[in-house]
């Protein structure tokens, strides 16, 4: 993934060595189960499979003092979900491999810094804004590459692109220079790819637990990948959403406070800045891309569309957001399909799995696949999300007709103009505002319009 590697260049600015752990697949998840207690979820034998794995590899190479010289940080959490066990898991399993005194920090979603030993790191406010600048900067490339490589022409432009991008920006981060004109390089860097927007491609939208939906290894089936290979452009939520929703909840549940606790105003002000600073930093990034990255989701609209089905003021995992994605996305026409990932026994996605029954039931056309991995079952899981793939294909498909149709065009007409104008094979043109689900759809639109006016 991209944020760990600028995280790491990010943190190199700050006088830290910093290492990216490599992504968890199958190995470190049966190093997690040997290690771990039963009933664990899927991220945790992953997570802490994968660190046991990667210090044993290092002890086998000869590294000395591992103890003294390296610390894990990772995030940390409390509430119904078996997050909050993490810390206590990490902990003993270290000590049961032979890495006792080995040094845990986590960032407690809560509010402040747990560490297993004596500080290994001061967290400053440098630090800390490192740590949004890169997860932000890594967003934007993840998105940009999930936006482009179902539409490429020369197959392997777009991942090649993903990792010149890394690299300038991580020297931008490493040197202390300008973010915004490292973007432009990136942006010129995705615009020499040709892409073929004539590609009617379904729209999957990922939603679910937070590891499962953000991961691309072996812990979701590599199902991003999987599904761009059956054809599908996926939406994967950025993790800027998860930052944006962690301010909202606190003023949510600050304002609430405010009826008997007036001393919440200042706090209530401090998040309302805090949030709009966030954002401000966000669009400013998108500009540097020539806005090609979508906007953070408005957080009140999607409390407000969660509201009638889930009680917003309850927590643990992702609270009322996979409800309120899930009705987004079907009132508002944003993609075709919607995935729901999560751990075998989740029980803050397994409420809202209770809760989209309702939810699909009050939209008709919703087309809704909610997938338990266990780190075994990969076949059963996707061949139930290939007979709803084939749904929305052919839902894609059908827009895809009707917009030429009501265009007057033909598909052969819309590839002659496109020939004729290069620009807009350019995979950072801009899109056009939004009308129908599909990106060729969109496309066709677009270029009927232009084709009109010229």
């Amino acid at each position: 993934m991209a944020h760990e590697d600028l995280l790491t260049d990010s943190l190199v600015k700050l006088g830290f060595k910093s290492r990216a752990m490599p992504i968890p697949d199958n190995d470190a998840l049966q190093v997690g189960k040997e290690y771990c207690n039963r009933g664990q979820c899927n991220p945790t034998y992953y997570t802490v499979g994968n660190l046991v794995k990667y210090l044993k590899e290092l002890r086998d190479q000869g590294e000395e003092n591992i103890e003294d010289r390296y610390v894990f940080v990772t995030a940390g959490s409390c509430g119904p979900c078996r997050f909050g066990m993490y810390e206590a898991e990490y902990r003993q399993v270290l000590r049961d491999a032979g890495f006792g005194e080995f040094r845990v920090l986590l960032f407690q979603q809560n509010g402040g810094i747990d560490t297993s030993s004596d500080d290994a790191m001061e967290i400053s406010v440098p630090v800390a804004l490192a740590f949004l600048r890169a997860l932000v900067l890594g967003d934007m490339v993840n998105e940009l590459g999930y936006k482009i490589r179902p539409y490429e022409v020369h197959e392997g432009q777009t991942d090649l692109a993903m990792e010149q991008a890394k690299r300038v920006l991580g020297e931008a981060l490493r040197e202390g220079r300008s973010i915004v004109r490292a973007l432009r390089k990136v942006r010129k860097l995705f615009e020499s790819i040709e892409a073929d927007y004539t590609r009617v491609k379904p729209k999957v939208k990922i939603i679910g637990e937070f590891w499962d939906q953000t991961t691309e290894g072996d812990g979701n089936y590599n199902m991003f990948r999987w599904l761009e290979s059956e054809g599908a452009e996926v939406l994967v939520e950025p993790v800027g959403t998860w930052v944006d929703y962690k301010i909202w909840i606190a003023k949510h549940h600050a304002e609430e406070a405010l009826r008997v606790d007036k001393t919440k105003k200042s706090f209530i002000r401090k998040l309302k800045a805090a949030q709009v600073a966030f954002r401000l930093y966000h669009n400013l990034y998108r500009w540097g891309l020539g806005f090609r990255i979508d906007p953070l989701p408005n957080q009140q609209k999607i409390a407000d569309y969660a509201s009638d089905y889930y009680n917003t003021y309850i927590g643990g995992g992702e609270g009322h957001l996979e409800v309120g994605k899930n009705v987004l996305v079907n009132e508002e026409e944003h993609a075709h399909m919607v995935l729901s990932l999560k751990p075998f026994g989740c029980m803050p996605s397994t409420m809202s799995d209770g809760v989209q029954s309702r939810v699909v039931a009050d939209y008709k056309d919703a087309i809704y696949v909610p997938i338990e991995t266990s780190g075994d079952g990969e076949l059963i899981a996707k061949s139930r999300v290939q007979m709803k793939l084939y749904e929305a294909k052919m839902r894609a498909r059908q827009e895809f007709a009707e917009v030429l149709e009501a265009n007057e065009v033909t598909l052969e007409k819309v590839k002659g103009y496109v020939a004729e104008n290069p620009e807009h094979s350019s995979a950072m043109q801009m899109p056009p505002q939004h009308h129908k689900i599909g990106t060729a759809a969109n496309f066709v639109t677009k270029i009927a319009k232009d084709a009109v006016v010229r």
